[in-house]
């Protein structure tokens, strides 16, 4: 069995380069990296990382502690995990999905947290003793990747402005959380800033009661109506309740999400939305969190991504 010294005398590189190429890959050039690699197939060899594992005091397991319940969230959490998994396995390490109800379950290097809600921090999250990233804004100083939500809001809400349409209702999430609020902050800003009314409308995350409440609306209305909606599941029921209506879409109505991960492409027409990108997004939390063990636990900061506006048929013909 070929052993980490024959790789190098075969690469002619130092032992110590073989290490990090295994271990620490970005570190190294991309021509380097490829030589040792390709010396490493060569000889069949397979790196150890249960030893490593042990010899470094490391279980190579990052837990992904969803703090929400994912039946209503699901395509979403799925692009996240594709692309936590893709940055873990790059750095040969497992996955581990977990809930509040068994975070605590069997050990590991560190956690990437997401859903938490204002409780959270207090009950769960401050008394993780392993290093930890979250997805989502906060306030409490704690390292996180999110997309600038008041700026797809801003985003979305000039684009329904700019196609002449000045009734603008927001359908959001009935949540009290950094993210929604920095969506209806965006909504808001763009509104007062032409002088609008801003007529806020919160609510579940649920296609149903978006239909319902939006063909209260509709029924009542007579001209020209927009809806700027949190996510696509809210965009989908509005949708629904114009189409029962009778309503065209977007010549009476015109409709937005937010999200564009799967459901903004199944709906019929395909909807209008502020597309995150969720994989690179779940692939940075991963990278963060790692370099942070490998850091001792340094603070890592911030990752804002910009949010892109995907325009299709609920706003334009």
């Amino acid at each position: 069995m070929a052993t980490l010294s024959d790789v190098a005398r075969k690469a002619v590189v130092s032992k110590m380069t073989v290490s990090r190429v295994i271990n620490h890959p970005e570190q190294v050039s991309a021509e380097l990296r490829q030589l040792v690699y390709n010396s490493m197939k060569e000889l069949n060899y397979v790196p150890n990382y249960a030893a490593q594992a042990l010899v470094h005091n490391r279980t190579q397991v990052i837990k992904f502690l969803i703090l929400e319940e994912m039946d209503t969230t699901e395509p979403y959490y799925m692009n996240l995990l594709a692309g936590i998994a893709i940055e873990l396995d790059q750095r040969h390490y497992s996955l581990q999905l977990v809930t509040r109800s068994s975070h605590t379950i069997g050990r590991c290097d560190g956690l990437i947290v997401t859903g938490m809600r204002e409780t959270d921090y207090d009950h769960i999250i401050s008394h993780l003793e392993q290093p930890v990233i979250l997805f989502g804004e906060n306030k409490k100083g704690y390292d996180y990747v999110d997309v600038d939500n008041k700026k797809g809001m801003q985003m979305v809400t000039e684009h329904i402005l700019n196609h002449g349409c000045q009734k603008i209702l927001f359908y959001g999430i009935e949540i009290d959380e950094p993210f929604m609020r920095s969506r209806i902050e965006g909504y808001e800003e763009t509104m007062k800033m032409k002088q609008l009314l801003p007529q806020i409308n919160l609510m579940k995350n649920s296609s149903h009661i978006a239909q319902f409440e939006a063909e209260k609306v509709l029924q009542k209305n007579h001209e020209r109506i927009a809806f700027v909606c949190a996510s696509d599941r809210l965009g989908i029921g509005v949708v629904h309740a114009a189409q029962r209506l009778g309503l065209n879409i977007p010549g009476d109505v015109m409709v937005t999400g937010f999200d564009g991960v799967f459901l903004d492409r199944i709906a019929q027409p395909k909807l209008t939305t502020i597309r995150q990108p969720i994989v690179e997004m779940g692939k940075t939390c991963a990278k963060l969190l790692l370099d942070k063990i490998d850091q001792d636990g340094m603070k890592q900061g911030n990752r804002i991504y910009k949010p892109e506006l995907i325009i299709r048929n609920t706003t334009t013909t």
